[in-house]
């Protein structure tokens, strides 16, 4: 069960971070200490910046909300008492996927150098890895971090470099990206076609597989680190027959998971157990990019190191794009690398009004 605090302070470094409109996972109810002062015991681990583990945010009684609702915390109703009440029209409806909204002050404490340095070296530490799936070192990966960051291309770029060969050569590709919805035996079909040793299969924004507990189980198998990795279809398939796929194989490929999911955000218990069942079998990388402030610090360092050099833009221009973005992310439907994209083409085909046309196309109630 988690809260989100409308106030509430944490010292982190020396420094009371104040962790208004931030949400944990709850440990322990309102309690007051000896020195008079009340707290409620958080997990820590699942906000950047805060040490994985129960931690004592300092508050008031009632200065923390059931998380995805705005209905504070009656004085004297404990947590558990909160969530027994039965659900009111308007209340927000939280479904599996949903995660939890991580705000800018959890990176308080670091500034931009630090925040652009620790999210370089990340998908520096991305591309080694996946070298190592490659080489078959590392038998399993999951990649997450927010949409448009980034992720796939990193992965695509370290795995389409040798693959040109097989590819002149008319000879099957040794790995595959697999993107969107994916049914169970889908799954199962394509980990067979990709089974032997040095072949790779990338799965990309497919969490719909997370909420379909066969494929689940599917993939648990084929992310999981032992030697011997067996996959197995247990009910009857004539679909299987006819293709002559058989009902168990050992996998030896390779596998890598990309995800906008931030597995310890995700709100579901039900499918928190999931998701720690599918970290517990593999390397897993979070590229840390949970707030605004970092995607925005993101899109600044990707610019810098020329994503936008065939636009063929003058330095004003590259910055009246980035400018534009940063002043207006809390309103930007997706806060990406492709929503820079989409502004710099408008800042190129329309000079003098691409800003209105930007309010209208890639943002939230411009208009």
């Amino acid at each position: 069960m988690y809260i989100t605090f409308t106030e509430g302070y944490y010292n982190i470094k020396g420094e009371p971070v104040n962790v208004g409109g931030m949400t944990f996972k709850l440990v322990e109810d309102y309690k007051v200490a000896k020195s008079g002062e009340g707290y409620v015991t958080v997990e820590g681990g699942g906000n950047p910046g805060f040490p994985d583990r129960n931690i004592r945010i300092k508050c008031s009684q009632g200065a923390y909300n059931v998380a995805g609702s705005a209905k504070p915390i009656p004085q004297g109703v404990t947590m558990l008492q909160a969530l027994k009440k039965p659900a009111k029209a308007g209340d927000a409806v939280v479904t599996d996927m949903t995660q939890i909204k991580v705000s800018d002050q959890a990176v308080a404490h670091e500034t931009d150098a630090e925040i652009i340095e620790r999210t370089r070296l990340r998908f520096e530490i991305l591309k080694d890895m996946t070298k190592a799936v490659k080489g078959g070192d590392v038998r399993a990966m999951i990649v997450t971090g927010p949409p448009g960051v980034g992720k796939s291309f990193g992965v695509e770029e370290v795995l389409s470099k040798d693959d040109l060969f097989n590819t002149l050569g008319e000879r099957k590709p040794r790995y595959e990206i697999v993107k969107g919805a994916m049914s169970a035996i889908g799954l199962y079909k394509k980990l067979y076609e990709f089974s032997d040793a040095k072949n790779i299969l990338v799965f990309d924004d497919c969490d719909s597989i997370l909420l379909d507990d066969i494929a689940l189980n599917i993939l648990k198998a084929a992310l999981d680190s032992s030697k011997k990795r067996t996959i197995s279809w247990n009910t009857d398939s004539r679909l299987l027959r006819s293709e002559g796929i058989p009902d168990k194989f050992e996998f030896k490929g390779g596998a890598i998971f990309i995800t906008n999911l931030k597995f310890e955000n995700v709100r579901s218990k039900k499918l928190q157990e999931h998701l720690a069942a599918l970290e517990s079998r593999c390397h897993y990388i979070d590229l840390r990019m949970d707030t605004d402030r970092e995607k925005v610090l993101r899109i600044k360092q990707i610019v810098k190191d020329g994503m936008l050099d065939s636009y063929e833009m003058e330095d004003v221009a590259r910055d009246e794009v980035v400018d534009f973005i940063e002043a207006n992310r809390a309103t930007m439907r997706e806060l990406s690398l492709r929503t820079v994209l989409k502004v710099a083409d408008l800042r190129k085909s329309f000079p003098t009004n691409w800003q209105n046309m930007a309010r209208v196309t890639v943002m939230k109630g411009a208009y």
